[in-house]
């Protein structure tokens, strides 16, 4: 949807606007692990300190560096940026470069602690695969399900920003980035040559040609070649120093899922979802070998340096080592998910699968023959179904590896969840089978019951109260991704001797959505704070909004350096800050964004933040809501004498408790003297009040002893009934309406009074 107005725009127009959404994605205790399926692996060779280093991709959204020595693997950096699954990342000279589900393809610098240094926005979708020119460092291809193939020249995509755009965007390492400048005239990267086809800013060279999805790429070692495959079950040969199309090499009957060439760009190994592996000749443009080796859809494929050998992996599990002259296969190891993707690092295979942990095999990648020599290969045929066929007779290969050589652990994903009632509490469960309780409005797990039924766990903590939703939660990135969005997250509000704050009036009221934002930005109000100079007042502050008045907090107090306003978190609302949560909105260049809280630097503005979480933090300013109100009518009961001076149809908060309705009726009884069972004749003096009433939120206090008769003073007993069940005082209008009533007219509630004894 188009936005039709900016903040505060009192224009006429019809259109709905759809407001910018904020999400916050809460991280796991131990943050140097993944939480999902790792999609890519790039390792990089040191030439001068004692650890290479595997650079890894995950579906939850974040690139991780590890220094690799021989006693095994230590994570150094995350990199988080991308808001939806890393799909692939690839290292180009000085450079990591990563696409994403996000649409986007980013520029790291590798040796960082996880600086984004450009974020190029030119896919229409799904950014699933990148290749590299090993010695043209400066040239990186990017595919995906648009369609679209892209050749970037990153040195240029590199160049300072142009004027018309934000500068303090290139400040920050994960904002929504234009397009860099570069001159018109075409940049040369050794051997290739860029044109300039955009007047205010680079334009990557456009491969056009693919009608369908694209899911593999790769290039040769000079960038010179340029193969892509995809859903349209044909391998494109391009030359990616124009863009041009050179051939199509037709053979695979399903998606082309893996692609692989040779140093010098005239070999081609392809792998398909029809389970074959083919071997292309492109001067001859011809297969020159099929090999079936897999019993479904090959996913990955790398080769010794060599190219006298594939490694291939896929959805079957497995991972087989096959000798292209030959013909000769081995399945070298095999565990229970999907391999996604390999990289070789020596002798050792780094395996990446659908599972958060990462494997190490010593494949043998300098000299591959050496497996061969432990037994158990097979001759791979050259139809599809003759490794099907052999799967179904029994006659599977034992893999040679039982084990891999070293495990880089992840943290098993979130696959379930259920919202409580409370709207606070998320219980979950992990793909190892672990049942966790979520506090979402501090981000930290209050309890781990271990390996137990999730249902019967649901039924155990379910509580009969009714509060609006408003969140929502995406589970994708295998952790628990909080969504907001405006106005429905305001609608959700709570007393706050419910949150358990001490000391706090009985009547006040909590918007949890509101205070939920405070706890998440009061590090870059910190940080805010402390750019601008101010100080706090020494004579005490006044609250931001009146929410907050007289209530105990934590001590995160915050002087924003405007008007001397107080910004002060709630204790059910503090975030930790050893495992901050990640903040994903989209700024107002176009782009999502993604940042932990704690890294915020005070900078970000209405052009980061959407304008209704700015005015809701800064100026405590809510969006108008819609049924915060429940009507009901008050009647007595059937037989009852007694009677209240108001009649008609009320209206109160939702989260009105009944005992505040006994209270009601308790002032508003009239009886001229105490109840010992009423006058003999049955007469009592009736008073009557039509129309609607608003009834407020009324406290115990309310009932003024000056303004009672004498017996009032000792309350007689009240019981609130509806559908003719007794209400427990502590039940909320909307619990009634919810659990009890069930209709969708109007709430009836009817009273009586208990005879005391």
């Amino acid at each position: 949807m188009h936005r039709v107005a900016s903040a505060g725009n009192n224009s006429n127009s019809t259109r709905p606007r759809k407001e910018k959404r904020l999400t916050y994605v809460l991280n796991d205790i131990d943050d140097t692990k993944h939480c999902a399926g790792i999609n890519c692996l790039a390792v990089l060779k040191s030439a001068t300190s004692s650890c290479d280093y595997l650079f890894s991709g995950s579906r939850d959204g974040t690139l991780k560096r590890w220094s690799l020595t021989d006693s095994g693997a230590t994570c150094s950096a995350t990199f988080e940026s991308h808001v939806d699954w890393v799909n692939d990342a690839v290292l180009a000279g000085n450079n990591l470069v990563s696409c994403s589900s996000d649409t986007t393809v980013k520029i790291w610098n590798p040796l960082s602690d996880g600086v984004c240094t450009r974020t190029l926005r030119q896919h229409s979708d799904y950014v699933i695969c990148l290749a590299a020119a090993e010695k043209n460092s400066n040239i990186v291809a990017s595919a995906g399900l648009g369609g679209e193939v892209f050749i970037w020249d990153i040195e240029a995509a590199l160049q300072p920003l142009a004027r018309s755009v934000d500068p303090k965007e290139d400040e920050h390492s994960n904002a929504s980035v234009g397009l860099p400048v570069t001159n018109s005239r075409g940049i040369n990267s050794g051997n290739m040559s860029f044109h300039n086809n955009q007047s205010r800013g680079y334009c990557p060279i456009n491969a056009k040609g693919h009608k369908e999805s694209v899911y593999a790429l790769s290039m040769n070692d000079a960038g010179t070649v340029l193969v892509s495959g995809g859903t349209e079950k044909v391998i494109r040969v391009w030359d990616p120093r124009t863009g041009s199309k050179i051939l199509k090499l037709r053979g695979h009957t399903d998606n082309v899922r893996a692609l692989l060439l040779d140093s010098t760009g005239r070999f081609c190994l392809s792998g398909s979802s029809d389970s074959m592996i083919r071997l292309w000749d492109i001067g001859q443009q011809r297969c020159v070998h099929s090999y079936a080796v897999h019993t479904d859809s090959v996913w990955a494929l790398a080769s010794n340096p060599a190219f006298t050998h594939v490694y291939s992996g896929g959805r079957d599990q497995s991972l087989y080592l096959t000798d292209l002259s030959t013909r000769e296969s081995l399945l070298l190891y095999t565990k229970e998910h999907p391999i996604l993707q390999m990289a070789l690092q020596d002798d050792s295979m780094w395996v990446a699968t659908t599972d958060s942990s990462m494997y190490r095999l010593p494949a043998e990648g300098r000299n591959p023959q050496k497996n061969f020599e432990r037994g158990g290969s097979f001759l791979a045929g050259n139809l599809s179904f003759t490794r099907a066929r052999a799967s179904l007779e029994g006659s599977a290969p034992v893999p040679v590896y039982k084990e891999p050589s070293f495990t880089i652990s992840g943290i098993p994903g979130i696959e379930q969840y259920e919202i409580l009632n409370n709207r606070r509490h998320v219980l979950t469960k992990d793909t190892a089978g672990s049942i966790k309780l979520w506090e979402i409005t501090k981000g930290v797990v209050i309890e781990d019951y271990g390996k137990v039924s999730f249902d019967e766990k649901k039924e155990e903590l379910f509580e009969m109260v009714s509060i609006p939703a408003w969140f929502t939660i995406d589970p994708k990135l295998g952790n628990l991704s909080i969504q907001l969005d405006t106005p429905q997250c305001f609608s959700a509000e709570m007393y706050a001797i419910d949150l358990n704050i001490s000391g706090a009036p009985e009547d006040l009221k909590i918007n949890l959505a509101q205070e939920t934002l405070r706890g998440l930005l009061v590090h870059w109000m910190a940080k805010r704070r402390q750019r601008s100079g101010a100080h706090s007042s020494s004579n005490g502050d006044v609250a931001t909004h009146e929410i907050i008045r007289n209530l105990p907090h934590s001590k995160v107090e915050v002087d924003d350096g405007a008007d001397n306003n107080t910004f002060v978190v709630l204790p059910s609302f503090e975030f930790s800050t050893l495992s901050p949560p990640s903040i994903i909105t989209e700024g107002s260049h176009g782009g999502p964004w993604r940042k932990k809280i704690t890294e915020f630097d005070g900078t970000e503005d209405e052009k980061d933040l959407p304008w209704w979480c700015m005015e809701c933090v800064l100026n405590g300013r809510l969006p108008p809501r819609e049924n915060t109100k429940c009507s009901f009518h008050l009647q007595a009961c059937e037989g009852s004498s007694v009677q209240i001076i108001t009649q008609g149809k009320l209206s109160a908060p939702r989260i009105l408790r009944i005992n505040k309705v006994i209270n009601y009726v308790l002032e508003k009884m009239v009886l001229d003297k105490p109840l010992d069972g009423g006058s003999a004749d049955g007469t009592s003096a009736l008073g009557l009040s039509t129309g609607q009433s608003q009834l407020s939120s009324l406290g115990d206090g309310s009932l003024r002893s000056g303004m009672m008769k004498p017996w009032q003073k000792s309350k007689p007993s009240i019981e609130i009934l509806c559908n003719n069940q007794v209400l427990s005082p502590e039940m909320s209008l909307a619990t009634v309406r919810t659990y009890i009533w069930k209709k969708s007219e109007d709430l009836i509630l009817n009273y009586r009074v208990m005879q005391n004894k």
